[in-house]
């Protein structure tokens, strides 16, 4: 990840808390815990899960461009023993311009 720059007024973050503890469970977290069984071959029960949601957020710094803009998510859930996170990108990958950014390492995703 780099850091998005939200001080054009262009993209907007949403997130979304889906506590499930004792609760029924939308398809959003039934979907969730079907990804984290199905990756990690291993039972799983979430009883929290956020959904955080970077739409056409800019590159820092934005004054240089906000056309090229990138759709991520990040979904946190633990069933309180074990956490887990899910990284989604928008279809295509990144859109940001990599030769304008600071560092010029990049990578989509976690090492």
């Amino acid at each position: 990840w780099d850091n998005a720059d939200f001080s054009r007024g262009v993209g907007t973050t949403f997130y979304q808390e889906f506590p499930t503890l004792n609760t029924a469970k939308p398809p959003f977290v039934r979907d969730v815990e079907a990804k984290v069984r199905r990756y990690l071959r291993s039972s799983y029960s979430a009883a929290w899960t956020l959904k955080i949601t970077w739409e056409k957020a800019p590159a820092y710094a934005a004054r240089t461009d906000t056309q090229r803009t990138n759709t991520y998510q990040a979904v946190l859930t633990t069933d309180g023993f074990r956490s887990y996170v899910l990284m989604l990108y928008q279809e295509g990958g990144m859109q940001w311009d990599y030769t304008r950014l600071a560092a010029t390492n990049v990578l989509i995703g976690y090492t």
